[in-house]
């Protein structure tokens, strides 16, 4: 009896294993096949790969942050292959971030201003415009990470162990619309479309470079404009730096809204997040629409999903308050949860 069963479990196994391995062989086979037509509509990704790869690399050989991280260090080609299939990633994230645009009603405080915004004299509007465009992404990447709905998507960006001159590139094309309320406040407000996607452009290449392994501190700059250092910080998983250093160009947000994270006699060690994120373009993309309602549900449910898009917007506007008023000093929720049963997990601000 005792062998049989023995038999019928490795059969089982065997089973299991094989379904696993077609369904690994079948993401990978999605993500070449995604990286194929992207190259073959265009090659801009392959050459930001390659300008990156030569201007940074050397600096991160002669002055590396982290000095056993190798140049092909693990799950490299991920991070790549993001870079690689960038321009279908980008259209999606186009297509989505026009409506993130509109349903984050951030159009409605850009018609507000614009009466005011008309009378800036025109050579203060690329300071106005920058200081306002910066202010705004702050605000939007503090709530992609203190609002659970929106972690999902971004941590996948967070979930590099790594931080390269390829690490930048991994983000999912719904966390990439992260600029979308600042573009369309911007436009509404008055601001013209050249200045304002000359910001996205700048804050984008800039973020590819605040991700370098280089161990340049340049302490003199950290409360002036982040660095390497600054953004190293906000991409480590030591518990006390977590949710902290958002900002994107200027630090004196977060030192305004209490976030600023940067001590002087210790370095970033540890990167990533807690939750287990799947490795490969593919998996990565499906991993925060698991357990939300397949496209087509929406189209056989209309009624119901009006309503569970107005109640998710709800939640998401009641997170967004929470995490403007929380106190100084407190955390959204302590990812690292206590085990025991006499202790109280460190939480904050329930967002479920």
């Amino acid at each position: 009896m005792n062998q049989k069963q023995s038999v019928d479990e490795e059969a089982l196994e065997e089973e299991v294993t094989l379904k696993g391995r077609i369904f690994a062989l079948t993401m990978r086979l999605l993500a070449l096949g995604l990286i194929v037509l992207s190259l073959m509509l265009s090659t801009e990704g392959l050459f930001v790969v390659i300008l990156l790869f030569v201007i940074v690399v050397p600096f991160e050989k002669l002055f590396p942050r982290h000095k056993g991280q190798k140049v092909r260090r693990p799950k490299l080609g991920t991070d790549i292959g993001y870079a690689l299939a960038s321009p279908i990633l980008g259209i999606l994230t186009l297509v989505v971030g026009f409506f993130i645009a509109i349903i984050s009603l951030a159009w409605i405080p850009g018609l507000l201003v614009a009466p005011y915004v008309a009378k800036i004299p025109t050579e203060w509007m690329p300071i106005i415009g920058f200081l306002l465009f910066d202010f705004l992404v702050y605000w939007t990447h503090r709530f992609y990470h203190e609002i659970e709905i929106l972690w999902k998507f971004h941590s996948i960006h967070h979930s590099t162990e790594h931080l390269d001159w390829a690490s930048g590139f991994r983000a999912h094309p719904l966390d990439s619309t992260i600029l979308a309320p600042a573009f369309v406040f911007l436009i509404v407000a008055g601001f013209s479309p050249e200045l304002t996607g000359a910001f996205a452009v700048a804050q984008l290449l800039t973020g590819l470079f605040l991700h370098a392994n280089v161990s340049w501190r340049l302490k003199w700059l950290h409360k002036i404009i982040i660095t390497p250092e600054f953004h190293h910080w906000h991409h480590t998983n030591e518990r006390d730096a977590i949710w902290t250093n958002y900002s994107t160009f200027l630090p004196i947000w977060d030192i305004i809204f209490g976030t600023y994270f940067m001590p002087k006699k210790r370095r970033p060690q540890v990167y990533g997040v807690n939750e287990k994120i799947p490795d490969g373009i593919m998996l990565q993309l499906r991993h925060p629409l698991k357990g939300m309602p397949k496209p087509w549900w929406f189209l056989f449910h209309p009624f119901k999903s009006i309503k569970l898009i107005f109640s998710t917007a709800k939640n998401i506007i009641k997170s967004m308050f929470k995490s403007a008023f929380r106190k100084r000093g407190t955390k959204p929720w302590d990812i690292y949860k206590s085990t025991t049963n006499d202790s109280k997990p460190e939480l904050m601000v329930d967002y479920k």
